[in-house]
């Protein structure tokens, strides 16, 4: 409890107060609805590290549903890319550029409790963060990193450092409905089998029968056409952005869970995103498509599909848990 408040307070202090008037009026639209007559549902196990629950902190037993709707006219449209600065020459940065160079392959750190070394698994949704198309160890990415920290009132050193990921990374977990009903002590509530829609052979990893909640699969689609048509590396894979785990019901998840007899650390949650029917582990390439070695993490943070993703899911309503580039959820929103 003293860690989520800790980091609540993190948070706060990066968003600033413009920051919190937006979460003033993003929280409303996702709501957990009354509890219900349901059975309670025991702990379950998660895809890898897909929440924000820690290790030996069950959350509440009373089950409540993620209530995502999008507004009317949302998420139909092919919204443009957000324009990032191309040019990444700056003046003045060249001790931070140092820096960070130095410390993409070399800092020691525990960003998802669980030792590190280095950031180059992050860089690109660092970047897409700060607005630049610039490499982390360009001067242009510095200068990018320290207008971003002094617009947070943190330190504006343009060195990425724990404290600046810590800042970066609990905004993005805000975008994630799933992450804020979690955050209040409750496991969200499976959907209704009605809202549940099977998606096309062609769209699961070899041929796996998936489910998803319905908008949230009409969103899937379209975005998957629009990446094919902008990203030729895409285009020639049809098994890029491949559906691999869809919505996974809590009895499988305890199944799986008692079975493996591992949950509750940093690859498996007692509750998962899953369980929404607004969670997809997705084919980037790279390697396995969910295996969670530090070493399969950055193969496929360096791929077409990760970075169209990071640049472009967004557009479409998705959000991505970044210690998993394969872990998307839809927000029902575009960003």
């Amino acid at each position: 409890m003293l860690r989520r408040i800790f980091v609540g307070l993190v948070v706060v202090i990066g968003l600033g107060l413009g920051g919190l008037i937006a979460l003033a009026l993003i929280l409303p639209r996702f709501h957990a609805a009354p509890p219900t007559a349901a059975t309670p549902a025991t702990p379950s196990a998660a895809a890898p590290t897909d929440h924000l629950q820690a290790a030996g902190e069950p959350l509440a037993a009373t089950p409540q549903p993620v209530v995502v709707s999008a507004a009317p006219g949302t998420d139909i449209a092919t919204p443009a890319p957000v324009p990032l600065i191309t040019d990444c020459s700056a003046k003045g940065y060249d001790a931070a550029t140092a820096a960070n160079a130095a410390s993409l392959h070399t800092l020691a750190w525990k960003p998802f409790h669980r030792p590190e070394i280095g950031w180059e698994t992050y860089a690109p949704r660092i970047a897409q963060e700060i607005g630049v198309a610039c490499g982390p160890e360009t001067p242009g990415f510095a200068g990018a990193l320290s207008r971003w920290q002094k617009k947070h009132r943190m330190p504006a050193t343009g060195m990425l450092d724990e404290a600046t990921f810590t800042v970066m990374n609990g905004g993005w977990e805000l975008q994630r409905p799933f992450v804020r009903l979690s955050a209040t002590g409750v496991c969200p509530q499976a959907p209704a089998g009605s809202d549940l829609t099977r998606i096309d052979a062609g769209e699961a990893f070899g041929g796996k029968a998936i489910k998803l909640r319905s908008e949230a699969l009409d969103s899937y689609r379209r975005m998957v056409a629009a990446a094919r048509a902008e990203a030729p590396a895409i285009a020639a894979d049809h098994h890029l952005l491949a559906i691999v785990s869809g919505y996974r019901t809590p009895e499988d998840d305890n199944a799986r869970c008692a079975k493996d007899n591992d949950c509750g650390n940093i690859t498996r949650a007692f509750c998962s995103a899953h369980r929404t029917g607004l969670a997809v582990d997705l084919v980037l390439g790279g390697g396995p498509p969910i295996a969670s070695d530090d070493a399969n993490r950055l193969r496929q943070s360096k791929t077409p599909a990760y970075a169209w993703m990071v640049a472009n899911a967004g557009r479409f309503g998705w959000v991505n848990y970044p210690f998993e580039p394969w872990h998307w959820e839809w927000t029902g929103a575009a960003q």
